[in-house]
């Protein structure tokens, strides 16, 4: 697992457009949180067309996505590269860690590490040699849900991982980001990252009660 690859393999099942578009989203949140944005991929996502959830309304989703590409086209990777190091690296100790279990159970974050592992064992998902993270963290765990999406994994898994692993440290680990002080890229990077998470969520309790 590492920050935003696709499917691997001329033999990756064929999934409908908008579980396309879903994937394509976590993996950018992934790329976001795994290292400082290059100038291509600000590039990439200031020039997008469409709405980041395909619709050009105006959902929080889209206003989010809109700011996320108005500051994209105005950032410097060195400035960028300055906010991502002083909030996630840090000297010492990291402003924001990334790893969620310090957020979905601070008091037993190993219990959640554990259940977590388990469950990659399980579908047979492990990390690279050369990726050094904790699986916890949130370029991980967002990886997973881009693997289950483009793998064509059961809708009854994708939520169950997104709600034992993935919402319960997000949610916080988002909001740590947005009240960092001094910052305006990640800001917006966190907004819109949240707003997916919260469509996501909105999305899965619908598909439950239907």
């Amino acid at each position: 697992m590492s920050g935003g690859g696709g499917a691997e393999g001329p033999g990756a099942p064929s999934i409908p457009p908008e579980e396309t578009a879903r994937a394509n989203l976590y993996a950018l949140v992934s790329r976001f949180f795994y290292a400082p944005a290059d100038s291509n991929l600000l590039a990439e996502v200031s020039r997008s067309p469409a709405a980041a959830d395909g619709d050009e309304g105006d959902s929080a989703l889209s206003r989010a996505w809109r700011d996320l590409q108005e500051t994209c086209r105005t950032a410097y990777p060195a400035i960028v590269r300055q906010e991502y190091d002083g909030l996630f690296i840090g000297v010492g100790k990291a402003a924001v860690t990334p790893y969620l279990s310090a957020y979905a159970e601070p008091q037993s974050p190993d219990r959640y590490l554990v259940g977590l592992s388990e469950q990659l064992a399980a579908w047979g998902l492990a990390r690279r040699e050369a990726v050094f993270e904790v699986e916890d963290h949130i370029s991980g765990v967002s990886d997973v849900m881009r693997w289950l999406i483009e793998s064509a994994r059961p809708l009854a898994d994708q939520r169950a991982f997104f709600e034992a692993f993935v919402r319960p440290g997000a949610d916080p680990f988002f909001g740590a980001v947005q009240k960092a002080p001094d910052l305006v890229f990640y800001h917006r990077v966190a907004e819109f990252a949240s707003q997916f998470f919260e469509v996501e969520k909105t999305a899965f309790e619908m598909d439950d009660s239907a």
